[in-house]
């Protein structure tokens, strides 16, 4: 059964992150430049929250607010559930269509480890049944 840590290890724990005083729109610019759709929001070290897409056009645009003059700690968001490494695929899944969101920070005990996307779920899942695949072929095909 593949987990958390099987997508962490495919696609690196690398995390993008800004200060909670960053502006929204250099926020923006990071998530543009590195073609991602969130940054997590650290103060030092500690895991402060998430700044999304949805964030910034729920809250900013539809509100009428500047990206330049609003900060990041104004609009992210603070109440995502955390997975860690050794949570299911499945359990990700569920998660993420229960609560209808797109992101999840992955936290090894009290340390941020890394973020998992829907689309990187979706990646682990089709990978796991071409694999799935792969391996019925080979069985089938051996026993000729």
């Amino acid at each position: 059964m593949k987990r958390v840590a099987d997508i962490l290890s495919h696609k690196g724990s690398r995390i993008t992150s800004v200060s909670p005083e960053t502006t929204v729109l250099d926020a923006l610019r990071i998530m543009a430049d590195q073609n991602i759709g969130s940054v997590l929001v650290l103060d030092g070290q500690q895991y402060m929250g998430i700044m999304t897409e949805r964030d910034y056009s729920r809250k900013v645009i539809l509100k009428g607010k500047s990206s330049t003059d609003t900060k990041v700690s104004e609009i992210m968001t603070k109440d995502l559930p955390h997975v860690k490494p050794q949570d299911t695929i499945e359990f990700c899944m569920q998660l993420l269509s229960d609560k209808n969101i797109r992101y999840l920070p992955v936290f090894d005990n009290e340390t941020l480890c890394g973020i998992v996307s829907i689309n990187d779920v979706v990646k682990e899942t089709i990978l796991t049944q071409q694999e799935t695949i792969t391996h019925l072929k080979d069985y089938l095909h051996s026993g000729i």
